[in-house]
């Protein structure tokens, strides 16, 4: 029997529209009904930017109808790619499937292959909703992209420190792109040269050198690992997985040295890399001790309620890099059962021995309940969603907005990412806490 989920943090797999979006001058092409695009941007993007090279309200979309629904819809998907091949000035078009589509069981496999000698490539994913969320529907459309894309084009030589950067999921992630352009950083100053397909100024030039990449480097406790698999499969790239968010010196310092390993780099110059930047950290930490070690109004336990990566990058920061204790952490972006295990033994390997309890769920009003039962031992720092601000006054606590839905602040450029996202991670910690009682 099903249940009533409240307050769930993630949509349907046609969600994945964002993931096209996010490559600069690609194309959604949605085989859906009216509507579908333009709520599905609005639920995830909201006050963090839903629009870019193309906004959502202005996808290409079959807008099927009863008509379709009773005789099929395959020639009007065939019509609207001709017509967006003919109108739109895009590099790549990806046609996305929605929930009435596919329940009348229209080709869109074949419809797409019918477009295979276009100037511009067409490739199909099958997004419908209730097959998945929009999480499982980002590895779809990039596997589509590796598949239908990337596997046919000329394979060049390996680029000697090149390296694929996979791991964030665009748009449902609200510090997707900062944090991308952080992690693309930190391997600049490594040596390394980060290709990335998110984000301005990348796109179908980014896909092509995909499978001429040394690695690729996979920084996601799950999201992403079918798909790092495949290219080793296809282009025999090896990946390093790299699970956890890297946020503040602890854990970008381990970042860096498993990089390192990895890529056989010189550990002598990243030993000074990582003791340059450490200084820098630190001398801000220390200006701003007493804020930390002084203040009595926030606790010393804190809870995460938002994804796998979020709360293990969060969690190891506040425990390894402040001393704080985990209470328990909740992953809402429905981890499936294959992978539970493996990210609940994550969070099991914080310093000092100090392990936290993961619950996965999907329903917020179960999460309010547990946390309402936490023993916080004062008042609670909780870190989580928009959901979770009333909860957090409720119990007199802080809290700070780090995952969908957002409608808290507006994020443009803002990264939790390396030694320069810890400290803004820390200010918005603490500007809570003296919003609290001022």
């Amino acid at each position: 029997m099903g249940t009533i989920l409240d307050q769930p943090r993630y949509v349907c797999a046609l969600g994945a529209m964002q993931t096209v979006q996010a490559i600069n001058r690609a194309i959604p092409v949605i085989h859906a009904g009216p509507g579908c695009a333009g709520k599905l941007a609005g639920s995830m993007a909201g006050t963090t930017g839903d629009s870019g090279y193309l906004n959502p309200q202005t996808y290409p979309c079959t807008n099927v109808g009863e008509r379709e629904i009773v005789f099929g819809g395959e020639s009007k998907l065939r019509e609207v790619i001709r017509r967006s091949l003919e109108v739109m000035d895009g590099d790549l078009f990806v046609v996305l499937s929605g929930c009435t589509t596919e329940i009348v069981g229209d080709d869109i496999e074949r419809v797409v292959s019918e477009f295979a000698d276009e100037a511009k490539p067409v490739i199909g994913v099958s997004t419908a909703g209730f097959k998945g969320t929009n999480i499982e529907g980002h590895e779809w459309v990039t596997d589509a992209l590796i598949r239908q894309y990337i596997a046919k084009r000329p394979k060049g030589e390996k680029i000697r420190g090149l390296v694929n950067l996979w791991g964030t999921v665009p748009s449902f992630d609200p510090y997707w792109l900062g944090n991308i352009r952080e992690l693309e950083g930190l391997l600049w100053e490594l040596g390394l040269t980060p290709n990335t397909i998110f984000g301005e100024y990348r796109g179908v030039a980014n896909l092509d050198l995909v499978g001429q990449a040394e690695f690729n480097l996979l920084i996601s406790p799950w999201v992403g690992l079918k798909n790092v698999r495949l290219l080793e499969e296809l282009f025999g790239t090896p990946y390093l997985h790299y699970p956890t968010l890297p946020i503040g010196a602890h854990e970008t310092g381990a970042f860096l040295r498993a990089v390192t390993e990895f890529a056989g780099l010189d550990r002598v110059k990243t030993e000074a890399l990582i003791a340059r930047h450490e200084k820098e950290y630190y001398y801000y930490l220390e200006r701003s001790v007493d804020i930390f070690f002084e203040n009595r109004t926030a606790s010393r336990k804190f809870t995460t309620v938002t994804t796998a990566a979020n709360a293990l990058g969060v969690s190891k920061f506040l425990v390894n890099d402040l001393g704080l204790m985990p209470n328990t952490q909740f992953v809402t972006e429905g981890v499936p059962e294959e992978y539970q295990e493996d990210v609940a033994t994550l969070f099991r390997q914080f310093s000092y021995g100090i392990e936290a309890e993961v619950v996965f769920s999907t329903d917020g009003y179960e999460i309010h309940r547990r946390i309402e039962e936490e023993d916080f031992a004062g008042a609670p720092l909780i870190i989580g969603s928009i959901f979770e601000k009333k909860i957090a006054r409720q119990l007199g606590g802080n809290f700070v907005c780090i995952s969908i839905p957002v409608q808290e602040k507006v994020i443009l450029h803002s990264s939790y990412v390396g030694y320069h996202g810890g400290l803004k991670l820390l200010e918005d910690i603490y500007t809570s806490v003296y919003q609290s009682f001022n």
